[in-house]
């Protein structure tokens, strides 16, 4: 079905602009008039009740649990208000720059569902987002932010600060770890000569 981008816009519950900022990046099949109308080519067909939502709700520390699962009542909430089918709901304690949540990455790899939503960018992930959209896209799924409006704590913002200061330094003291195994292989090779 082919739909004008204001409409597709509307539909989707997304900006004009990010529409067209899509249709730039070739990330939406589009059609394009002779007269410089672009008519969105789209393949979802999906009523609000067939669309299949996984919900991801995070927290950086056991301190904030309260707000874990305040969270993901909002994200119900939500879902059910627009009519969708809530497949999965996830909860997890972890940093927003820790690239091991074990839960998320269940999630990621189940491909039972149309959309992941989550209450804010920064509850999904600090950086990187948007590769894991791109990767979701591919497999026609999509991240589907409810606010994103940036609203870090001072909290959540010294915890971030201290995970990143604690990985650069395992990360030095482990290449030091590997320079010294290095060069006692070397030396040991030196020796059998």
């Amino acid at each position: 079905m082919k739909k004008k981008i204001s409409t597709y816009a509307k539909e989707h519950n997304i900006s004009y602009r990010t529409v067209w900022n899509m249709v730039k990046s070739n990330k939406l099949a589009y059609e394009k008039l002779p007269t410089g109308t672009i008519l969105i080519l789209d393949s979802e067909n999906k009523s609000n009740s067939d669309i299949r939502v996984a919900l991801y709700a995070r927290v950086s520390s056991s301190e904030n649990k309260v707000n874990l699962d305040k969270q993901l009542e909002r994200l119900e909430n939500f879902a059910i208000a627009k009519g969708w089918k809530i497949v999965h709901s996830v909860k997890e304690v972890g940093s927003g720059l820790n690239d091991k949540r074990i839960q998320l990455e269940k999630l990621l790899s189940k491909r039972d569902y149309d959309i992941i939503l989550v209450e804010h960018k920064d509850r999904f992930s600090r950086f990187g987002v948007n590769y894991i959209e791109n990767l979701l896209n591919q497999t026609n799924r999509k991240l589907y932010i409810i606010n994103d409006r940036q609203d870090n704590t001072p909290e959540d913002l010294m915890q971030d600060f201290v995970s990143i200061v604690t990985s650069f330094t395992a990360r030095l003291y482990g290449l030091r770890r590997s320079k010294r195994k290095t060069e006692k292989l070397i030396e040991e090779l030196k020796n059998e000569n």
